[in-house]
């Protein structure tokens, strides 16, 4: 009995997997340029939400249920305050999503030719602001934890820094920091 109940509960957590995103948020490329204007690294750094649309109604969905179904019955005992409590529960959960997907709207985008490194940082509000470094005198800073891997990038030059992947996992940060490390190191070296 207790078997058949794992491999239900293990049935739903699959089922659940459908309605998740890929854990990648960051896109890369890497070309050959044919021109020294033209990029030949580009990434755009976004926010992991495991969560996608369909996911987040069927979750908002299953939630609604259960406030109607459990108020329902407080209902018939009288106690209609507590059905009121249930549903502030539903919607403060729905703000609460909305303002993190909110949140993933952030984007930075890079991009390195052998004559400009680009960054473009957009906020969640769509407010966007760009950094322009010269790859020869740009330098990227990594500070590593021992525990967790890389906490900090930075690129540096020109007397300005700015920090770059803050919001990704630390697998992520590693991954960019290794492509972006090379792609430097080789617009460096024309």
């Amino acid at each position: 009995m207790r078997g058949l109940a794992l491999a239900a509960a293990a049935g739903s957590l699959l089922a659940l997997g459908f309605f998740m995103r890929p854990l990648y948020s960051v896109g890369m490329s890497e070309t050959n340029a044919a021109s020294p204007d033209e990029p030949f690294f580009k990434a755009l750094l976004t926010p992991h939400r495991s969560l996608g649309r369909t996911g987040f109604m069927v979750l908002m969905g299953a939630l609604i249920f259960g406030w109607l179904a459990t108020g329902a019955v407080f209902l018939s005992q009288g106690a209609w305050p507590v059905f009121g409590f249930f549903g502030l529960d539903v919607l403060l959960i729905y703000v609460a999503f909305r303002l993190n997907y909110r949140a993933a709207r952030a984007r930075e985008e890079v991009s390195l030719s052998r004559t400009s490194l680009n960054i473009r940082k957009t906020a969640p509000s769509g407010r966007a602001e760009a950094h322009h470094f010269n790859p020869f005198w740009a330098n990227f800073s990594v500070a590593r934890h021992d525990e967790i891997g890389i906490t900090k990038m930075t690129v540096e030059g020109q007397g300005r820094a700015v920090p770059i992947g803050g919001f990704l996992n630390p697998d992520d940060r590693e991954s960019f920091a290794a492509a972006f490390s090379r792609a430097l190191a080789r617009a460096k070296s024309g």
